[in-house]
């Protein structure tokens, strides 16, 4: 993810981001026109109106291009972004630092010319009182500090947004606090306007107080409603963004990626919650993949066990199911190597269908055969009678079709058994797999191997034919001796046709 920006689209990144440094210009000529028609001083309106566009016109514009400088050469690919989000990540509070600086100028030029410059006889100009003069070089550099911080960190969410976007890179940098953030704002909003009146209530009286007064409020309800508005969009603007994230990973979308907009505690955690999703996207990659040489269901099982990576041994109840082509090794001879695993492939896909439907797992393929289980490792009621199912479904899926281009019939056998079987992940070192172990395993694969000496397609053991009960119509073929018992084994086939 790194598309070109052309420079018509860095110019106009540029463009706004001096339109909102520099928008501390309209703002205060605007509060200056207040108190000129307030007040009445209209001759005072050139000097104090000139001085503003030369500090917060001229002198900032200047200051902000200088500022934009080294994000203006990474949009053009002449920097790294390493190098850069410093600079991005300082963007707001450099950018305030010097307006405050620039309005504190502003403000004592004002003022003191007033005393200097200005004959209140002839101007009509109130001169302030001391009090008035230190409340105002405090509140106003202030106010502008608070508003220019916030009016450049929401412009700051929208280009960290871009460069995401076109660049996929993120704000890895968080030394800014949003607890600080919301107290200043707060303050400022609610504190600044109260001490400008407590200021104009001990310096005057009478209609000179009133005066003062009225010009506070109409200023501070501009004021408040400008900045409520910048720093609701910077402080709750990145919590909705993460929130709405949140959301769609919890509906399953793990495609969600953030753009990190703030410094502070807000952008870490946003940072972290990239982290995260991209833990849980290589989790279920890994899932994904694993599942493919693993049944998913056991992949799953495995993974859910506090990351250990394997099942402890446990003993129970279960089904276990045989599978084998018939004649493999002549059809194999007569089958290019290509075509031969093409068609196994898609004979396999057939036979695990019905396993997984009826609730069975998978255990792992042997040759042109597959080893599975019912009610091991994970729970399946009536897992004799579902094996039983699966068996017949597979004949019929198997027997209904040929497999490959070259249209190869294949004839499965199947053996299955009933009992106790030992499950758990065995190895050594970082090499494990799950498998079962027991009597009840060997038996099921014997019973697979003797459906050749009975031509049949379906055996079962006598435990599985108990546990069945009426379900199916079972034929019973006798007994026979199995290696590794010392008792026979009552072998019973199944009718793929007709149930009990």
């Amino acid at each position: 993810m790194n598309v070109p920006v052309t420079p018509a689209e860095i110019a106009a990144i540029r463009r706004r981001y001096l339109l909102m440094a520099t928008s501390v210009l309209p703002l205060d000529i605007a509060f200056t026109l207040v108190f000129i028609v307030m007040s009445g001083a209209w001759s005072f309106a050139p000097r104090s109106l000139g001085a503003s566009l030369v500090l917060l016109g001229g002198v900032n514009y200047l200051l902000a291009r200088r500022l934009f400088a080294p994000i203006d050469r990474y949009l053009k690919g002449e920097a790294r972004f390493e190098d850069t989000q410093r600079r991005l990540t300082q963007l707001p509070i450099l950018t305030a630092q010097r307006v405050g600086v620039l309005v504190l100028v502003l403000t004592i030029f004002r003022l003191t010319a007033t005393y200097v410059l200005t004959d209140p006889a002839m101007s009509g100009v109130p001169q302030p009182t001391v009090t008035q003069v230190i409340s105002l070089c405090i509140i106003f550099p202030v106010f502008f500090f608070t508003y220019t911080y916030f009016v450049i960190s929401d412009y700051l969410a929208g280009l960290c947004t871009f460069i995401f976007d076109r660049f996929g890179d993120n704000l890895g940098l968080f030394f800014g606090s949003y607890n600080v953030k919301l107290i200043v704002a707060l303050l400022v909003i609610s504190v600044a306007p109260i001490a400008a009146i407590v200021a104009a209530l001990f310096s005057y009286e009478g209609d000179r107080l009133k005066g003062e007064v009225a010009n506070v409020v109409v200023v501070t309800i501009m004021a408040v409603a400008i900045s409520a508005y910048f720093v609701t969009r910077s402080l709750l603007g990145p919590l909705r963004n993460l929130s709405q994230a949140m959301g769609k990973v919890a509906e399953g979308d793990l495609t969600q990626r953030v753009p990190v907009t703030s410094n502070d505690e807000v952008g870490e955690l946003t940072g972290q919650f990239n982290n995260m999703v991209g833990g849980l996207r290589e989790r279920e990659r890994f899932r994904e993949t694993f599942g493919r040489y693993v049944d998913e269901s056991v992949a799953a099982t495995i993974l859910q066990h506090e990351g250990e990576g394997v099942l402890a041994g446990e003993t129970r109840e279960a089904t276990v199911l045989f599978t084998d082509i018939a004649g493999f090794t002549t059809i194999a001879e007569h089958l290019a190597p290509d075509h031969l695993v093409a068609a196994l492939n898609e004979y396999l896909e057939t036979v695990l269908e019905p396993i997984r439907a009826h609730g069975g797992v998978v255990n792992t393929f042997i040759g042109d055969g597959l080893f599975a289980s019912f009610n091991m490792p994970l729970a399946c009621e009536n897992h004799a009678c579902a094996a039983v199912r699966a068996a017949i479904d597979i004949q019929r899926a198997v027997g209904e079709r040929t497999f490959g281009d070259m249209g190869a019939a294949f004839a499965t056998r199947i053996g299955i058994s009933t009992g106790h079987v030992i499950g758990g992940s065995v190895g050594a070192g970082r090499r494990l797999t799950f498998t079962l172990l027991g009597d009840t395993v060997n038996l099921a694969a014997r019973l697979e191997q003797l459906n050749k000496d009975y031509g049949t397609r379906i055996l079962v053991s006598n435990s599985t034919r108990e546990a069945c009960g009426d379900q199916f119509v079972f034929g019973n073929l006798g007994s026979v001796a199995v290696r590794g018992r010392s008792d026979a084994a009552i072998v019973f086939s199944v009718d793929p046709h007709g149930q009990g």
